[in-house]
C-alpha cells in the first residue's frame, strides 16, 4: 500500500524526472535488455534505435510521479497500454523484472539522493501501477477467451488475397486457419502480427484493422516503413511486404483497442487521417456506413501525392453510393496526371479549424489518426476553433509505454 509519505517522495522526484527521465529510462532499458534479452520481442527495438520509446517511457513515468495522488486523471492512457500489453500478451510474470530495473535504473541515475526511503517509495508506487495493469489486462484476456470467436495468445491466419494499394502499402486479406468463426471486432481496433526473422528473432507489431466486421476475414492495411535519415528501416512491415504470399501464415493476436467510434451517437462524425492513418478510418465508414446509413460523415484524408494515396478508387466508390458522405481528400504534390475530384479534392494540406467552422459540423466528433505532426495540428486546430476535448479522439502511430 502506498503511504501518504510516500506519494509525497514520489512527487518530490518530479523535478529531477523533468531533468533526467531520458536519462533513467535510456539506463533502464540498457540493463534489462542485457540481463533479459529474451524480452527484446516484447518491445520495438526500431524505436529503441531512435530514442522514440525511451522518451515515451520517461513521459510516462513523469505524468505517474506528477498524478500520484489520483491516478485516475491517467485513465486513458493506462486503457492504451493495457490494449497494447494484451496484444502482444505481456502477462503478470513480466512485471517483477521490469520492475527490478526500474528501481536499479533510478537508483545509478539519481545516485547519493536516491536514499533507501526514496527507493522504498518508487517500489511501492510501481507496485500500485503493476496491480492497475495486471487487473486491467487480466479483463481483457478474460474478454478476448469468452468472446465467441476469440482467442488468446496467437491464432494462425492464412493470407487468402493480397492488394497492392499504393507505392508503400499493401492490404493482407486474412482467414484463420481453423475455418473457426471471427470474433465481432470494433472498427478502429487493432492487431498485433508475429513474425520470426531468419535468424529466430521474435517480432511483434500492431497494425490497425481497416475494415468493419461484416465479413469472414480481417483486413490489414500495412505500410513499408523504409530507412529514413535518422531511423532503420521497419522490421514487420518489410518482411511482409517483400516475403509475404498468398498462401502464407500470420500469427495474430485478439483485436484490442478503445480508438472506436460511439455508435450510441446519430451526430456527425469528421474522420482526419494523414498517410497510413487512413487504415482505422476506412474501418469506421465501412461500419457507420452499415450500421448508420443517415449519419453525416466528412471524410478528410491528406496524402503527399497520388502514388502513395491508398484506397482512394474504394473511397470514391463510397462517396457515390452514400449521400450522407462527404469526400476532401489533399494532395501536397500533385502531378500531370492528376485529376481534381478523382483523384485528389484540395491541393495543400488539411485545415481542421475550416472544417469545424461548417455550420453542420457544429456538433461533430473529430477522429484523427496519423503521425504525430500531422495529428497535433489537427488538434491544435479543432481547439482553436472551439471544439471540445470530448470532442476530439486521436490515436497515433509511434512508440508507448512498451
Amino acid at each position: 500500500m502506498l503511504s501518504q509519505i510516500q506519494r509525497e517522495i514520489v512527487k518530490s522526484c518530479v523535478p529531477a524526472l523533468k531533468a533526467h527521465g531520458l536519462d533513467l529510462t535510456k539506463n533502464f532499458y540498457a540493463r534489462m535488455f542485457e540481463a533479459n534479452p529474451e524480452l527484446k520481442h516484447l518491445f520495438n527495438m526500431s524505436h529503441q534505435a531512435t530514442g522514440e520509446q525511451q522518451q515515451a517511457l520517461a513521459l510516462a513515468v513523469l505524468g505517474y510521479a506528477e498524478n500520484i495522488d489520483d491516478v485516475s486523471v491517467l485513465a486513458p492512457v493506462i486503457q492504451v497500454i493495457t490494449a497494447k500489453h494484451a496484444s502482444m500478451g505481456i502477462r503478470a510474470e513480466h512485471y517483477p523484472i521490469v520492475g527490478r530495473h526500474l528501481l536499479a535504473a533510478i537508483a545509478d541515475v539519481m545516485g547519493s539522493a536516491a536514499t533507501e526511503s526514496v527507493l522504498e517509495a518508487w517500489a511501492a508506487a510501481y507496485g500500485q501501477l503493476a496491480d492497475m495493469l495486471i487487473e486491467a489486462e487480466q479483463a481483457l484476456y478474460t474478454h478476448a477467451a469468452t468472446t465467441p470467436g476469440g482467442w488468446t495468445g496467437w491464432r494462425p491466419f492464412q493470407v487468402t488475397r493480397t492488394v497492392r494499394e499504393s507505392t508503400e502499402i499493401v492490404s493482407f486479406y486474412l482467414k484463420p486457419t481453423d475455418a473457426g468463426s471471427l470474433p465481432p471486432f470494433l472498427p478502429g481496433q487493432f492487431v498485433s502480427v508475429r513474425i520470426i526473422d531468419a535468424m529466430g528473432m521474435t517480432h511483434i507489431r500492431q497494425y490497425s484493422l481497416s475494415d468493419a466486421p461484416h465479413h469472414d476475414h480481417l483486413r490489414l492495411t500495412v505500410k513499408r516503413q523504409d530507412a529514413g535519415k535518422d531511423a532503420p528501416a521497419g522490421q514487420v512491415s518489410t518482411t511482409l511486404h517483400a516475403n509475404v504470399l498468398e498462401g502464407d501464415i500470420l500469427e495474430l493476436s485478439f483485436p484490442q483497442g478503445h480508438f472506436v467510434v460511439d455508435q450510441d451517437k446519430d451526430t456527425p462524425v469528421v474522420l482526419l487521417s494523414g498517410g497510413v492513418g487512413i487504415t482505422p478510418m476506412l474501418g469506421f465508414l465501412a461500419h457507420i456506413a452499415k450500421e448508420q446509413p443517415e449519419r453525416s460523415i466528412h471524410f478528410a484524408h491528406a496524402a503527399r501525392n497520388r502514388h502513395v494515396h491508398a484506397m482512394n478508387d474504394w473511397l470514391r466508390a463510397m462517396q457515390t453510393r452514400h449521400e450522407a458522405l462527404e469526400v476532401e481528400v489533399y494532395y501536397e504534390e500533385i502531378g500531370e496526371c492528376d485529376v481534381m475530384g478523382e483523384h485528389y479534392d484540395r491541393q495543400g494540406r488539411i485545415d481542421a479549424g475550416k472544417i469545424a467552422a461548417k455550420e453542420h459540423l457544429v456538433d461533430a466528433d473529430y477522429y484523427v489518426c496519423g503521425p504525430r505532426g500531422f495529428m497535433a495540428a489537427q488538434i491544435a486546430a479543432l481547439k482553436e476553433a472551439g471544439v471540445s476535448d470530448s470532442n476530439i479522439h486521436a490515436e497515433f502511430f509511434g512508440a508507448s509505454l512498451s
